[in-house]
């Protein structure tokens, strides 16, 4: 049996509308899903017997999907089953988000349950390699999603963002916690003529079970909105969400969308 730990966001949703049964839904306290209806609902604080009961209820296999902040931990609400569980959550904390995956992953793994990915068990989230829009990158945008894919490489090494904006080689934008939607909302005020390409793609080792990078039709109305000529992403390694209309705003606004192959 499979669990879906839902997050916020469009995500979730798009991952149970794929599947053929539908999954046991569960959240953490403070980041229930937006349209979905939750089975269970637990506190960090009770992680231990969140798990045990996912035993009981015969869940074999999670999922992660959907946007979760680092929530602040109560220690008078720590039960007994998480107890043991305080050092592994406690370095999470201080890690970079792809640690604290990890450790994340970790316990559900130490826990027996199988941890899978949602392109994985929705694998049309991901799509096909190529331009996917009638407005095709220049040869000057595509050395310019080179020249991303290298700036995502030294910031993945530092466990920092998925996305950048470039033109003519230049770093415009990096970002940060704040996210994608942020940083394109930093470049509405930019003082020059436009251009450049925004490139989301994962980090170099990240473990692409949860988190993955994911664009919609909110990033391309931020891209436009930051003067950006178009999207370049890496092959399997980014969600798209509402492909149809994400493909269809690309077409109407003249932008292009580009997934190209993983960099070695």
């Amino acid at each position: 049996m499979l669990a879906l730990i839902a997050g916020t966001g469009a995500l979730p949703s798009e991952v149970v509308d794929q599947l053929s049964d539908r999954p046991l839904i569960c959240a953490m306290e403070g980041f229930t899903p937006d349209t979905l209806t939750v089975d269970i609902v637990f506190p960090l604080e009770r992680l231990g017997s969140f798990l045990a009961e996912l035993k009981t209820r015969g869940v074999t296999e999670i999922c992660m999907a959907g946007a979760v902040r680092r929530p602040a931990i109560d220690p008078s609400r720590i039960d007994t089953a998480t107890m043991p569980l305080v050092p592994v959550l406690q370095q999470a904390m201080m890690s970079g988000d792809d640690g604290a995956l990890r450790a994340v992953i970790g316990i559900f793994q130490d826990a027996g349950l199988t941890v899978r990915a949602a392109h994985e068990i929705a694998p049309v989230l991901l799509p096909k390699l190529g331009c996917l829009t009638e407005t095709q990158p220049s040869d000057a945008d595509l050395s310019d999603a080179d020249r991303a894919a290298g700036i995502l490489r030294a910031m993945g090494t530092a466990d920092i963002g998925q996305a950048c904006a470039v033109l003519k080689g230049q770093a415009l934008a990096v970002e940060s916690i704040y996210g994608t939607d942020w940083m394109l909302q930093s470049l509405t005020q930019r003082p020059d003529a436009g251009g450049g390409v925004l490139f989301k793609a994962p980090k170099p080792d990240q473990d692409r079970r949860a988190d993955l990078p994911t664009i919609g039709p909110g990033t391309v109305s931020g891209a436009v909105a930051a003067g950006l000529a178009g999207i370049v992403i890496e092959k399997g390694g980014v969600i798209v969400l509402q492909q149809d209309r994400v493909i269809d705003e690309c077409n109407r606004l003249g932008l292009f969308l580009y997934v190209r192959e993983r960099a070695i």
